[in-house]
């Protein structure tokens, strides 16, 4: 079972995938900071995009708004985290990474 958390996690230091950027992703880091403490990336288990209309406005353009990741982390959970393309105006400009949802490690096997 999914664990809802919808938190912001850091990365930490420059442990992201540069080539990612250069195809306009972001670069998924191999470790997150996450309630003080640190996590390793172990394996990508899949990635997808979230999409919507501009302004919540129904018509023909649809804008990127998340990238989604499912990662194997170090302790044996499955994290799914999103990187925002665009801050919220209300939340912190530097906050983009977040954690979704956690699938405990005895589940995910």
């Amino acid at each position: 079972m999914n664990e809802f958390i919808s938190e912001g996690i850091q990365p930490v230091g420059d442990t992201f995938d540069s080539g990612a950027i250069g195809r306009g992703e972001p670069g998924l880091p191999a470790r997150f900071k996450w309630r003080d403490r640190e996590y390793k990336v172990v394996a990508r288990m899949g990635q997808w995009k979230g999409t919507s209309p501009e302004g919540g406005k129904s018509g023909s353009e649809v804008y990127l708004r998340r990238h989604y990741y499912q990662l194997r982390m170090s302790e044996g959970a499955v994290w799914t985290v999103y990187f925002v393309r665009q801050t919220p105006r209300s939340g912190s400009p530097r906050q983009r990474w977040f954690l979704y949802t956690i699938q405990d490690p005895e589940e995910s096997r």
